[in-house]
C-alpha cells in the first residue's frame, strides 16, 4: 500500500533532489510489461478491499505489525509507501491483494507487477530493521470465500537491495528529466506575458479575479458576457499562478467540444514564443480515439493492445517532448510506436501540465483526473468552462435507471446457476410497485428487501463471471454493469435525488417498470471535488442568480462570486418584446401565423442572417412549415433532430457574409450557445417562447424537492434554467465591438417585472415589437 503523500508526479518543486516517488507508482513505472488487457474481470470493490485487508491482518495476532511506513534512498530518489504487514515470528513481509474467481486466471503482468512491490517493500524493511534475509509473501484472499493463498519466497538482504536500485536506476533518468521539466516550465511561467498589447474590456477584471483565487485557494463563480475573451482571460493568469502556488497540474473541463478547441488555441496563444513549451494534453472520449472499434481491449483482440506496455515508455518519451498533444498529435504518436492512442493519452496525465477534458473527466462518479490527483495528492487548479452547463450535466451523472426490460433479457440468457438469484430480484422489483395505482410514483426510500436482492444478483453474476471468465451473455453483462452502478447511487440515496417507479407497456405487450435514481441537486455530490481542488474558477456568460449556481453546484462558503461588466453598449442591440405573442402550450397554434408575420416583418425591414428559436423540434417544424408556405421568397434552412457533425457544420457555412436567410434551431440546442457567428454572419434572433422545462409529472416532482431543499421550487425548476437557454441563444448576435443586431422576445411573458433582472443588464428592453421592426 503506498503512503499517501507519494506520488511519481505530483510533488517535483523548483529545488534539488531528492524525488519523491511511491511504491507503487515506481512499479507501475518500472515493472509493468505485456499487454494491455480491459476483459471484464469482477474485482472486488475498494471497499470490500479494505475490509479484506483488516480481515487479514485480524487473523495475525498480537504480534503482527500492520501498515509499516517504510522510506528508502537510491541517488536522488526517495522512494515512500506503507507496507500491509510484516509478522515478526516468521520474518515475514506481506503483501495483501484481494480477489474473486480463480486465482490461477490471473495475469502474469498482474502477478509480476504485485512481485515487484512486495520485493521493493522488502528492501525497505531489510534497510530499515537491519535484517539479512527475509520471507516476502503476496497473500490473496477470495473475497467471496474469504481463503487466503500464500506465495512465499525468501530473498537475502542483498538480492532485494539489487531489486530495488534496478528498478530505481531505470526511474531516474526519467526523475532527473521530469524535476528540470519542472524547474524551467515555472521559471517560463513566471516570466510570461499577456499575449496581446492590452486586455479586452472586462477581461483584466476576470484575469485578475482567476489570479486572486488561485493565490487565496478559493472559488471564483464569473459571469463574464461574450466577446470579452474569456478563455484567454482565465488561461492566462492561471498559468501565471502555477509557480508561486506550486500547482502540479491545469484541468480546463469544458462541456462541448468546440469548448476543447477554443482552451487547446488559448493556451497555444498564451504560451506562444515562450522558451520552454507547456506539455498540453487533450482528452476525449474513447469511441472518438479507438482505431478499432469492432475489436476488444486485449492483447488477443487488438494490434494496439498487443505488447502495449512494452512499447509505452518509448511512446511517452517521444510524447513529452510535444508541446500540444490534441487528438491529431497523440494519434500520431501512438500510432507510430502501435499502440492504443486513448490508453497513451490515459497515461500521460501523470506528465501533463495541462490537461483539456469534458466535465466528466473530472466530476463524474468513477472520474479518472480526480482519482489521480488524490492518490498522487496533486495540488490541480479548474477551469470549469459554460459552467451553467454544469448542473444538468452533473445531474446525469449521478443519475441511474433499471428498466424491467432488461431484466428480462437477462433471465433469458442467464445459466441455471443464476436463476434463482435473478427470479429473487425479480421477485422483489414486483413487489416494489405492486400496489402503485399511477403511471408514475415517487417512493421516499429504496426498499431494503430490492437493495438486498440487488446485491445477491450481483454477487452471483460476479461470482459466474470470475469462475468462468468470458461466461457471460453480453445481455448478463450489460444488466450487471447497470445493477452496479443502481447499487453504487442508492447507497448514497438522499434528499438530493428522487426515487421514482414509472409503469408502461413493452413492445412485447407486456407491463413493465423502469425504475429511477433521479439526481436533483447535483451539490452534495460535486462538494468534495471543489474542495479536493486548490482553487476553481467557473465562467459563463449566464450564471445568474448567484444563489441559485452556488447551492446547486455545492461549491463552497467563501466563493467570490462576480460579474464582469459588458464590453457592448446598449445601441449594439435592439431588444424587443412581443407581447402580443404567447408561446404558452395552449396558445401554441394561434402562435404560428404572429411569430411568422413578425420574422418577415423584420426581415424584410433589414435582409441578412437570423436565428429563430424555438423550445421544441415539433414547435420548430409547424413555424418553419408555416413560414415557408406563406413567405417563400425567403430562404430559410432548420436543425433537424440526430443532426450529425456534416450537417451541422453545413447548417452553419449558411451564415456566411452577405447571406440572407433564417436559420430554425432549438432553443438550449448546438446552436444556441457555444457558435461565433460575428458581423454580418448574424444579425438578429428571434426567441420564442421563456425556454421554461415542460410541466410534467417528473419536473413537478423536481419542483417539490427544489422547494423542500431552497424554498424556490419554480424558479429552481424552471424559471432560471428556462431563462439560461434565452440569455445563451440571444448572445449569438453581438460577438464584437462593431456587431449590431436585433433580438425579438417572442412572449408576452417577457415583459413582467420579474423576468427583467433575469436579462442582461446592458440590455435596453424595449416593451412593444408588434408594430414596427427595426
Amino acid at each position: 500500500m503506498d503512503h499517501p503523500g507519494g506520488a511519481i508526479t505530483g510533488t517535483v518543486q523548483a529545488q534539488a533532489f531528492p524525488y519523491v516517488v511511491a511504491v507503487r507508482a515506481l512499479c507501475e513505472f518500472t515493472a509493468k510489461r505485456g499487454d494491455l488487457d480491459l476483459r471484464f474481470t469482477p474485482s472486488p470493490s475498494a471497499q470490500e478491499g479494505m475490509l479484506g485487508h483488516k480481515l487479514v491482518t485480524a487473523r495475525r495476532g498480537g504480534h503482527y505489525e500492520c501498515e509499516l511506513s517504510l522510506t528508502g534512498d537510491y541517488k536522488n530518489l526517495s522512494v515512500r509507501g506503507r507496507a500491509d504487514g510484516y509478522d515478526g515470528q516468521l520474518n515475514q513481509l506481506e503483501e495483501i491483494k484481494t480477489y474473486r474467481g480463480d486465482l490461477a486466471a490471473m495475469r502474469a503482468n498482474h502477478r509480476a507487477l504485485h512481485w515487484a512491490q512486495a520485493k521493493v517493500y522488502g528492501w525497505l524493511l531489510c534497510s530499515k530493521l537491519g535484517l539479512q534475509d527475509l520471507n516476502v509473501a503476496l497473500v490473496y484472499l477470495d473475497i467471496s470465500s474469504q481463503k487466503e493463498t500464500l506465495l512465499v519466497e525468501c530473498f537475502t538482504s542483498a538480492a532485494l537491495q539489487q531489486f530495488f536500485e534496478e528498478h530505481c536506476e531505470r526511474f531516474l533518468a526519467w526523475a532527473k528529466q521530469e524535476q528540470a521539466h519542472r524547474q524551467a516550465r515555472d521559471a517560463t511561467l513566471a516570466a510570461l506575458q499577456f499575449p496581446h498589447e492590452s486586455f479586452r474590456p472586462g477581461q483584466r477584471e476576470l484575469a485578475e479575479a482567476v489570479y486572486k483565487s488561485a493565490s487565496s485557494g478559493r472559488c471564483v463563480l464569473a459571469q463574464a458576457p461574450t466577446g470579452i475573451g474569456k478563455t484567454v482571460g482565465t488561461v492566462f493568469p492561471l498559468l501565471k499562478a502555477m509557480p508561486s502556488q506550486k500547482l502540479d497540474k491545469l484541468y480546463f473541463l469544458a462541456a462541448k467540444t468546440p469548448g476543447r478547441r477554443l482552451a487547446l488555441d488559448a493556451l497555444a496563444r498564451v504560451m506562444h514564443g515562450a522558451p520552454r513549451p507547456l506539455r498540453v494534453l487533450e482528452l476525449v472520449a474513447r469511441d472518438k480515439a479507438c482505431e478499432h472499434p469492432d475489436k476488444a481491449c486485449n492483447g488477443d483482440s487488438c494490434p494496439l493492445a498487443k505488447g502495449f506496455y512494452d512499447r509505452l515508455p518509448a511512446a511517452r518519451s517521444a510524447a513529452v517532448e510535444a508541446a500540444t498533444l490534441d487528438k491529431p498529435a497523440l494519434r500520431e504518436i501512438a500510432l507510430a510506436h502501435n499502440i492504443c492512442p486513448y490508453y497513451l493519452g490515459q497515461d500521460l496525465v501523470r506528465w501533463a501540465d495541462a490537461v483539456v477534458g469534458d466535465y466528466n473527466y473530472y466530476f463524474d462518479m468513477t472520474a479518472m483526473l480526480h482519482s489521480l490527483a488524490m492518490a498522487n495528492q496533486w495540488r490541480v487548479s479548474l477551469l470549469v468552462d459554460e459552467a451553467h452547463n454544469l448542473v444538468e450535466r452533473a445531474r446525469k451523472m449521478y443519475s441511474a435507471e433499471l428498466n424491467q426490460s432488461s431484466l428480462r433479457a437477462a433471465k433469458k440468457a442467464a445459466p441455471a446457476a443464476l436463476k434463482k438469484a435473478l427470479d429473487k430480484l425479480g421477485r422483489a422489483w414486483t413487489e416494489l410497485h405492486r400496489d402503485q395505482e399511477t403511471g408514475y410514483q415517487v417512493y421516499p426510500t429504496l426498499p431494503q428487501k430490492f437493495s438486498s436482492a440487488m446485491l445477491q444478483a450481483t454477487s452471483a453474476l460476479m461470482d459466474q463471471e470470475s469462475a468462468a471468465p468470458g461466461s457471460l451473455d453480453a445481455r448478463l453483462q450489460e444488466f450487471l454493469f447497470e445493477v452496479l452502478r443502481f447499487s453504487r447511487l442508492g447507497e448514497q440515496f438522499g434528499q438530493h435525488s428522487l426515487f421514482d417507479v414509472t409503469l408502461s407497456t413493452g413492445p412485447d405487450g407486456k407491463a413493465h417498470s423502469t425504475l429511477c435514481l433521479r439526481n436533483v441537486v447535483p451539490a452534495p455530490f460535486l462538494a468534495s471535488r471543489f474542495a479536493a481542488a486548490r482553487s476553481a474558477a467557473l465562467f459563463s456568460a449566464t450564471l445568474s442568480p448567484t444563489d441559485y449556481y452556488t447551492g446547486m453546484l455545492g461549491l463552497p462558503e467563501d466563493t467570490v462570486a462576480m460579474e464582469v461588466g459588458s464590453p457592448f453598449r446598449a445601441e449594439q442591440l435592439s431588444v424587443q418584446v412581443s407581447r402580443h405573442i404567447s408561446t404558452r402550450y395552449t396558445h401554441r397554434q394561434r402562435s404560428l401565423a404572429p411569430i411568422a408575420a413578425l420574422m418577415a416583418r423584420q426581415y424584410h425591414a433589414r435582409p441578412g442572417n437570423y436565428l429563430a428559436f424555438f423550445s421544441s423540434y415539433d414547435y420548430l417544424e409547424q413555424v418553419a412549415a408555416g413560414f415557408a408556405q406563406s413567405h417563400a421568397g425567403i430562404a430559410t434552412w432548420q436543425q433537424s433532430r440526430k443532426m450529425g457533425e456534416t450537417e451541422r457544420d453545413a447548417f452553419l457555412a449558411r451564415f456566411h457574409p452577405g447571406g440572407q436567410g433564417i436559420g430554425f434551431a432549438v432553443l438550449g440546442g448546438s446552436f444556441a450557445e457555444g457558435i461565433d457567428l460575428p458581423g454580418e454572419r448574424l444579425i438578429g434572433a428571434f426567441i420564442a417562447t421563456l425556454g421554461l422545462p415542460q410541466v410534467n409529472l417528473v419536473n413537478e416532482q423536481m419542483k417539490e424537492r427544489m422547494a423542500a431543499v431552497f424554498g424556490s421550487g419554480y424558479n429552481y425548476t424552471y424559471l432560471y434554467p428556462g431563462l439560461q437557454k434565452v440569455v445563451q441563444a440571444a448572445g449569438r448576435v453581438i460577438r464584437t465591438l462593431t456587431d449590431e443586431g436585433v433580438i425579438h422576445l417572442m412572449d408576452d411573458r417577457f415583459g413582467r417585472a420579474e423576468i427583467r433582472p433575469l436579462l442582461p443588464a446592458w440590455w435596453s428592453v424595449e416593451g412593444y415589437a408588434g408594430a414596427a421592426a427595426k
